[in-house]
């Protein structure tokens, strides 16, 4: 008996060129070609894929120009994660190696061979990538600051140590405005209890008296002095500029993260989740997403986010581990929003200390909170129906058992 002839291809995807192969169902490859990384070249793509009659292609990444191109042309497209194209090689030999024509060629195997087990992406609206892009490119941004203001703490300790914990925050805008004004240890120590007062007072600063601001400057160790210091001042200003840029950058991107959530239809579920604030729900409605035929159950974007363990059995022994092939962007997400709950709702803290009691470290006590907040989250989003704590079942029986 023949089989039908139902054609899939796989793409390895590149930065500069991409690996295509056409598989007919036997697998064998009908075509194979190496497209460049450009509209032409996504275009040859697509129009060798509908030359042949492609049904589904399997990829190693669910976005960029050569995904939507391929979902454009009503394309089924299954990601297959690197990970699992790195197992699925030594279905053809032992050696496992990389090559970029092998990968097209396993990557359609194994659309051919395992479809019904794969998901077809469903691409998420645009507003929803938007945001994406924005929340990742803030997180980037914050990165970069904290890696910046660690370079500069770690220089003043040698040349200006006063600063160093002087205010709240060495990136608060009176500690940036005092290096700005006092960048070398001379100028510090040439600073009076009055000149000082009169400073902070033109700063609108009260938070300590003057006094108290000019006795730490007093007890602190001595910086770098003369010609050195002030050969040093010019790193300290590089650094404090790079700083304030980072800073300046980053809070362009939450004005701009703000203003996309408020558009977003699905902003009023997500703001509405106890300590979301607007950044923590941007980040959650971006990870998630907004095409809800991703997620079927509440177990299956449990799953994804990495918040239920990996369980193998052998026989009689039975493992049960982290789970390491996740979405690890929407895990940090879950995670960030789930620990900070714990402050907020009680339910959430209960969950959280009965994990603990039962021996569980905080991280993994986190993990289990945000497992259970992803079953509420998945029924609000699948019903777009904003969080009301006095429709949470298991919060109001808490409530209502509490003497």
């Amino acid at each position: 008996m023949s089989l039908p002839d139902v054609r899939v291809a796989g793409i390895d995807w590149a930065k500069d060129s991409h690996a295509v192969c056409v598989i007919d169902a036997a697998g064998e490859p009908l075509e194979r070609l190496v497209v460049a990384h450009s509209k032409a070249g996504i275009g040859r793509a697509v129009a060798v894929l509908r030359q042949h009659g492609v049904v589904g292609v399997g990829i190693e990444r669910p976005d960029g120009p050569l995904v939507a191109g391929l979902l454009a042309a009503g394309l089924d497209v299954f990601v297959v994660p690197p990970s699992q194209v790195k197992s699925l090689r030594r279905r053809f030999g032992s050696a496992g190696h990389k090559d970029d024509r092998f990968d097209a060629y396993v990557l359609a195997d194994t659309v051919r061979t395992d479809r019904r087990r794969l998901t077809p992406l469903r691409p998420d609206t645009p507003a929803t990538t938007t945001l994406r892009t924005l929340v990742r490119a803030r997180a980037d941004l914050v990165g970069h600051r904290v890696a910046m203001v660690n370079q500069l703490r770690a220089h003043l300790d040698t040349v200006l140590p006063a600063v160093v914990g002087l205010f709240h925050e060495l990136t608060s805008p009176i500690s940036r405005a005092f290096l700005a004004a006092f960048p070398t240890q001379d100028a510090v120590d040439a600073l009076t209890l009055d000149e000082l007062a009169q400073w902070l007072a033109g700063q609108r600063y009260r938070a300590r008296p003057a006094a108290v601001i000019f006795d730490r400057l007093q007890a602190a160790p001595a910086g770098v002095t003369g010609p050195a210091g002030t050969a040093l001042a010019g790193v300290t200003t590089a650094y404090l500029g790079a700083v304030t840029s980072l800073i300046e950058q980053t809070e362009a991107l939450e004005e701009q993260i703000a203003a996309a959530l408020t558009a977003h239809p699905d902003g009023h579920i997500f703001t509405s989740l106890p300590r979301a604030g607007i950044v923590r729900a941007a980040r959650l409605l971006a990870e998630i997403g907004d095409a809800r035929g991703r997620y079927p159950t509440a177990a299956a974007l449990a799953g994804l986010a990495g918040v239920t363990p990996s369980t193998r059995q052998s026989g009689q022994v039975r493992v049960v581990a982290f789970r390491w092939a996740v979405n690890k962007q929407l895990r940090g997400a879950v995670c960030d929003f789930a620990a900070d709950t714990i402050r907020a709702n009680p339910w959430a803290a209960n969950l959280y200390h009965q994990a603990r009691n039962r021996g569980h470290r905080h991280p993994h006590a986190v993990r289990i909170l945000a497992r259970a907040w992803l079953t509420v989250i998945w029924k609000l989003w699948t019903t777009n129906t904003p969080y009301d704590p006095t429709h949470h079942n298991a919060l109001q029986n808490l409530l209502t058992q509490t003497p």
